[in-house]
């Protein structure tokens, strides 16, 4: 009599299921059934997790994570916004009857996502630790699946893909979440307010030396133009910058987001403002004056990018 043993070849994604039978040959495996379910593919942030291969890539470099881990993460992809407990992770990757420390395991292989996604529990970008809780997924997944007759990506053969559309230089230059390194969320914060007590400064400062800046402007056509558009401006950005310093001392929420919808309109008004280090003229020369309007320039893309390193806190 033939006798057979069940057992799975992927108990990660639930894939095929074999049969070990004993006959004539001898003990082999015998495919018996396959999940009927689509192959999963994953795509978040530059990142894609292929539940197929068990592979995670980032823009089609491989990432080494380990099974237990990956499977962690492709619970959490299953399911991005919601809750993720503890206990759900544990019973499935210790069946009923292993005895391990499920509280070390769990916190290993949530660590090992977080360096292969090189994400901080402090300030998740992709997995946020919810106390005596659970775990949840951050950014937008975008679920691809491959029906069963379909071989994986990696298999496929790509047709040429359309040329994209040309991204205008003026877009190239504004960095994306992605592109910027990881860093403590106290060092950006302090930063950026720095930055805004520095033009709380210029604007103040501006305003208390007005006799010496309307004679500085004399010798220039429209000066009278010039200083009436350096009081209106400077009226208009204090109260601004103290909104902007005040959200981010107190960790206003959903400040990043206010920040960005208001970038473009203190850009061109930063950018005038980068021109005030000419107003000290008669304190330093034009060489120190032209290099810190230099770095001025540059001072409203270092905020945006400040914010979304979460200098305005998490969303």
């Amino acid at each position: 009599m033939d006798r057979e043993v069940h057992t799975t070849a992927d108990r990660e994604v639930g894939a095929t299921i074999y049969v070990l039978r004993f006959g004539n040959a001898g003990w082999g495996p015998t495919r018996v059934m396959t999940d009927e379910r689509p192959e999963r593919r994953y795509c978040f942030g530059v990142f894609e997790a292929d539940a197929a291969t068990g592979e995670l890539r980032r823009q089609g470099l491989r990432v080494k994570l380990n099974a237990q881990p990956f499977q962690v993460l492709l619970m959490l992809l299953e399911r991005p916004g919601a809750v993720l407990t503890r206990e759900e992770i544990s019973r499935a990757l210790w069946p009923d009857g292993t005895f391990v420390d499920y509280e070390h395991g769990v916190n290993s292989a949530v660590n090992r996502i977080r360096e292969a996604l090189g994400d901080k529990a402090d300030h998740p970008r992709y997995v946020e630790t919810l106390a005596r809780r659970g775990y949840r997924f951050l950014a937008p997944v975008e679920r691809l699946d491959l029906m069963p007759d379909q071989p994986p990506a990696s298999e496929q053969t790509a047709e040429p893909a359309p040329p994209e559309p040309d991204i205008s230089p003026r877009l190239r230059i504004l960095a994306s979440p992605e592109e910027l390194p990881q860093a403590s969320h106290r060092v950006v914060r302090t930063l950026f307010v720095l930055l805004q007590l520095m033009y709380l400064g210029f604007y103040i400062g501006a305003l208390a030396n007005l006799p010496e800046i309307e004679d500085l402007l004399a010798p220039l056509p429209r000066a009278a133009l010039l200083l009436n558009l350096l009081i209106l401006t400077a009226a208009l950005l204090i109260p601004a910058r103290a909104f902007i310093l005040s959200a981010t001392l107190f960790r206003a929420p959903r400040f990043r987001g206010k920040f960005l919808k208001m970038w473009p309109f203190l850009l061109p008004l930063d950018e005038l403002w980068a021109l005030s280090p000419f107003l000290l003229l008669h304190h330093i020369n034009y060489g120190l004056a032209l290099a810190c309007m230099t770095l001025l320039v540059y001072s409203p893309f270092a905020q945006r990018s400040l914010v979304l390193m979460g200098a305005a806190g998490a969303e």
